[in-house]
């Protein structure tokens, strides 16, 4: 019983080493904040300069988007990753100069 508890202790420290790289890539995460600012931003009254911030937002996002699903290494998650933060940004900063 403790042999089969040690292994079974051993095997997930290990799955979680190797893995640990692939669980500090948050992709979903920056995408989803991103795309959450620009539907608030969306919702208000955008004045000319707004709009081009959120528009700059959208094309970001979608780089962002296919950055991470066509990923082959680890530069390409970085590029979905800051393009993700310069969308959310980009919104935020729209929202920012924009009325409710």
């Amino acid at each position: 019983m403790r042999q089969g508890l040690a292994i079974a202790l051993t095997v997930a420290v290990v799955l979680v080493v190797a893995h640990g790289g692939a669980l500090a890539w948050n992709c979903p995460v920056q995408i989803r904040a991103a795309e959450e600012a620009i539907k608030k931003a969306e919702a208000m009254k955008l004045g000319s300069e707004a709009k081009g911030l959120v528009e700059d937002a959208k094309k970001l996002l979608a780089e962002s988007r296919k950055h991470h699903t066509d990923a082959k290494a680890k530069i390409d998650h970085a590029n979905a990753m800051w393009k993700a933060k310069a969308a959310l940004a980009e919104a935020e900063a729209a929202a920012a100069i924009s009325t409710p």
